[in-house]
């Protein structure tokens, strides 16, 4: 076992609850959104775009307009899960560096955090107050993280253009009006992240220590 006390305590996963809680909080800071008709008193029916996903505002480089340097995605739940989840992957591969007893407890601590999330975001912002309706989203949304797993593993494996590949299928839903650059500028950041996290300790990490670069930086 490495030195960390983290990973050797009996209250590990405690410990762990903490800290992914703090990694997780670096995710969310990249983005977020709101609903404003959510929030008025009656709540208000939100606009939806052509495939009927209700619209936000959001936040952050993801979000914000081409005119201040920004992605410009479509402000939706699936974009901000989209982003939400290259994060959490690179997360995930530098929790695979932990001791293989220890790193299935920090992920699945992770992953909790971001689906009690993506719950919240649910029932907040879309009004969504069928439990039931909310638990297909949320299985639905396990199928999508079990894809990204492999199909960015896949390109780490194999280079980066398979990696644009899964960014392009995932993030940009496979539009083929996607720009390439802006697909080149996410691969490439992915890979800048994964390279940040590497340089990581484990004592690091296990504090929730963890910061992610902007995209524009």
């Amino acid at each position: 076992l490495r030195k960390s006390s983290a990973l050797r305590s009996t209250t590990e996963p405690y410990i762990a609850y903490g800290s992914t809680e703090e990694l997780f909080r670096a995710c969310r800071a990249q983005c977020s959104y709101t609903i404003p008709s959510a929030h008025l008193s009656p709540p208000q029916p939100p606009p939806e775009n052509a495939a009927g996903e209700h619209i936000g505002v959001g936040a952050g480089w993801w979000f914000d307009a081409r005119a201040v340097d920004g992605l410009a995605l479509p402000v939706t739940f699936s974009s901000w899960a989209q982003v939400m989840f290259a994060h959490l992957y690179c997360l995930t591969a530098r929790l695979r560096a932990f001791p293989a007893e220890h790193a299935g407890i920090w992920h699945q601590q992770l992953i909790d955090h971001f689906f009690f999330a993506a719950e919240e975001q649910m029932a907040v912002e879309h009004q969504m107050v069928s439990r039931a309706v909310r638990n297909r989203y949320l299985k639905d949304l396990w199928q999508q993280w079990r894809g990204i797993l492999l199909a960015y593993d896949e390109g780490l494996i194999k280079g980066d253009a398979v990696l644009a590949a899964a960014v392009w299928r995932n993030m940009f839903k496979a539009d083929l009006n996607a720009d390439v650059a802006d697909v080149a500028k996410v691969t490439a950041y992915i890979r800048s992240q994964l390279k940040a996290l590497e340089k990581l300790s484990d004592e690091e990490i296990t504090q929730g220590l963890v910061k992610f670069q902007s995209p524009r930086e």
